[in-house]
C-alpha cells in the first residue's frame, strides 16, 4: 500500500497538497546502492573539483531563492525574513566548506620519513584522513535549509568526499524536494557523478536507511527519542556505524547577583528574546535561568513577567510539537513549588500554536521533570540563594550544547568553580550573551555531553564537522605512485606535518 506524503501549513493546520509518496524499501536500497557505486570515484576526485560542486549547489540555491523561501514559509510558518537569512547561512556554509576543501588542512596530512631514531630504524610512514563512504543525513524540523537537505551534515559529508542519502523531514517535504532538485541540477551542471546525493521520504525509509549495509555513518538532528531509536539501530548492525545525533539540552543561563543589579532589565529582555526566537524551536534555546534571590533578582523576574505577558503566540512547526509542548508545560506547571511567572495570551484560534511561558522554582525544589527539555518557548527561572546553592543544582544538570554566564567585570558574586563545572556540562560557554545563534566558523563547537549529542568529540557546525565523516589511514613504505596525491613528496598544496614539524602549504 502506497503512503502519500502530504504537506501542511502550520499557521492554519490545513493540508497544502500532495508532495510525493513514501519511499519504498526497494527505492531506499537503490539510493544506497547508487551512493555506494560512486563512493570510490568521489573519494578520488581532486579536491578542487569537489569544492566546485559545493559552490555550484550554493549558486543554484541562491538562484532559486524566492521560490525556496516561499515554499519553506508555507510549510514552516517561520517567516520569509528568518528563512531568507537561513538560506543565506546555508549558502555561506557550502562556500566555506568549499574553501576548506581547497585549503586541505582538514585532511591532517602527516609524513614521517624513514630515519634512524633513538628507538631504532623507523619506516617511512604517511598518514591522512580518508572518506568513510556513503552517509545518511536526517533533516531537522526547525531549520528547513541549514540543518536539512542542503544543511551542515550534507555539506560536511560532501566536503569529506562521501556520497549522501538524505531523509527528508515530514514537516517540510516540499521544501526538501525543491532543495534536492536544485542541488541535483547544480551537480549535473558541474559534472558530478550520478548517485552523489539521494533523497528518501518516510519513517520506514529512515529506518531502512540506517540499517542498509552500504551506509557508513549517520548525521541526525531531532528529538532525543527519535535519535536514540535510530542510534540503537546503527549500533545493532552486524557492522555498527557511527551515529552523530544532536538531540536535546537545557542550555542553562546563570545570572550573577552583580549582573542582576547592574542590568537586570536588559538581561530579562535578552533572555525572553532568546527563549522565543523561532517560536522557541531552537536546539540552543535556554530552558533554565538561574536568578539570585533578593531585590535585584526579584526586579529581573518582574520584568520577565511583564515581557512574556506581551509576547506573541508562536507557530509550531507541526502538530506533534504543539501537542508535546502543551503536555510538557502542563506537567511542568503542576509540580510542587512551581510558580507561573507569566504566559502569553493565546491570540490565535487556528493552526499549531505555542504560548511563550515562564515558570519559577527555588533551587532546592528543582525536580527531575524540570531537568528535561521541553521543545518550544518555555523557560524555568531557578532562584538560588548563594554560590553553594547554585553549584549544588548545576551538578545535577544533564549535558547541553551551551551554558551561559552573565557577570560583571571583577565579579566575585559567583563561585570560582563555576566555569570549570559548566565546562563539564556543555560544549560552548557563552559570557554576557545568549546561546541562540550559532556562527559557522572554524572555532565553533556545536555539540556537548549526553543527551545533547551522542558524541561530544565532534561539532555539527563549522569546518571541523567534516571530521565526523573521515577516518585515518597510514601508508608504510608505500611507493610514491601508490600514495594519495596529498602524501607524495612532489605535492605540497596542503598544510602538512613533516618529521614532526609543521610545513606551510605551497601554492
Amino acid at each position: 500500500m502506497t503512503t502519500v506524503i502530504q504537506a501542511f501549513d502550520p499557521a492554519t493546520g490545513q493540508p497544502t497538497g500532495w508532495v510525493t509518496t513514501e519511499t519504498t524499501a526497494e527505492q531506499v536500497a537503490a539510493a544506497c546502492a547508487a551512493a555506494d557505486g560512486t563512493a570510490a570515484a568521489v573519494a578520488d576526485v581532486p579536491r578542487g573539483q569537489r569544492a566546485d560542486w559545493l559552490r555550484a549547489m550554493a549558486a543554484q540555491l541562491e538562484a532559486e531563492r524566492s521560490e525556496l523561501v516561499s515554499v519553506a514559509d508555507r510549510e514552516t510558518g517561520l517567516g520569509r525574513t528568518r528563512l531568507d537569512g537561513e538560506l543565506t547561512r546555508t549558502c555561506f556554509q557550502l562556500r566555506l566548506f568549499a574553501d576548506v576543501v581547497d585549503e586541505g588542512s582538514f585532511l591532517e596530512v602527516t609524513i614521517d620519513h624513514q630515519a634512524d631514531t633513538p628507538m631504532g630504524p623507523r619506516p617511512d610512514l604517511r598518514r591522512m584522513l580518508v572518506p568513510l563512504g556513503p552517509v545518511a543525513v536526517f533533516g531537522a524540523s526547525n531549520f528547513p535549509f541549514a540543518f536539512s537537505v542542503p544543511g551542515g551534515d550534507t555539506a560536511s559529508a560532501l566536503a569529506a568526499g562521501c556520497p549522501v542519502v538524505i531523509k527528508a523531514h515530514p514537516s517540510h517535504p516540499q521544501t526538501s524536494q525543491c532543495c534536492f532538485e536544485a542541488m541535483s541540477t547544480a551537480l549535473r551542471g558541474a559534472g558530478a557523478p550520478p548517485g552523489l546525493i539521494g533523497l528518501v521520504h518516510g519513517v520506514t525509509a529512515g529506518e531502512a536507511l540506517v540499517t542498509d549495509p552500504r551506509i557508513s555513518a549517520v548525521g541526525f538532528t531531532g528529538s532525543e527519542a527519535g535519535g536514540r531509536a535510530l542510534a540503537a539501530l546503527a549500533a545493532s548492525r552486524p557492522d555498527p556505524i557511527p551515529f552523530y545525533g544532536e538531540l536535546s539540552g537545557l542550555n542553562p543561563v546563570v545570572i550573577s547577583p552583580a549582573a542582576a543589579q547592574a542590568r537586570g532589565a536588559q538581561i530579562a529582555s535578552g533572555l525572553l528574546n532568546s527563549v522565543t526566537l523561532g517560536g522557541g524551536q531552537f536546539c540552543t534555546k535556554p530552558g533554565l535561568a538561574f536568578v539570585p534571590e533578593g531585590a535585584a533578582g526579584n526586579a529581573l523576574v518582574a520584568e520577565l513577567a511583564r515581557l512574556v505577558g506581551t509576547a506573541a503566540t508562536a507557530t509550531a512547526l507541526n502538530a506533534g510539537i504543539e501537542a508535546a509542548f502543551r503536555a510538557g508545560t502542563a506537567l511542568m506547571e503542576s509540580g510542587t513549588g512551581v510558580t507561573m511567572i507569566g504566559k502569553a495570551i493565546d491570540s490565535c484560534s487556528h493552526g499549531y500554536r505555542l504560548n511563550p511561558t515562564v515558570l519559577s522554582i527555588s533551587a532546592g525544589q528543582l525536580r527531575e521533570r524540570l531537568l528535561e527539555e521541553c521543545f518550544g518557548p518555555v523557560t524555568v527561572v531557578v532562584r538560588y540563594t548563594d554560590g553553594d546553592d547554585l553549584l549544588a543544582v548545576i551538578r545535577r544538570l544533564p549535558g547541553s550544547l551551551t551554558a551561559t554566564v552573565h557577570c560583571e567585570p571583577g565579579d566575585e558574586s559567583l563561585p570560582s568553580g563555576l566555569p570549570r563545572l559548566l565546562m563539564k556540562k556543555a560544549g560552548r560557554l557563552v559570557w554576557n550573551g545568549f546561546p541562540t545563534g550559532v556562527a559557522v566558523t572554524w572555532a565553533m563547537q556545536h555539540g556537548g555531553p549526553s543527551p545533547s549529542t551522542t558524541n561530544s568529540l565532534h561539532s555539527s557546525v563549522g569546518p571541523t564537522a567534516i571530521r565526523r565523516f573521515l577516518r585515518p589511514v597510514a601508508w608504510q613504505d608505500a611507493p610514491q605512485d601508490l600514495l594519495p596525491a596529498e602524501l607524495r613528496d612532489d605535492r605540497a598544496d596542503v598544510p602538512r606535518r613533516i618529521d614532526g614539524q609543521a610545513a606551510r602549504r605551497r601554492v
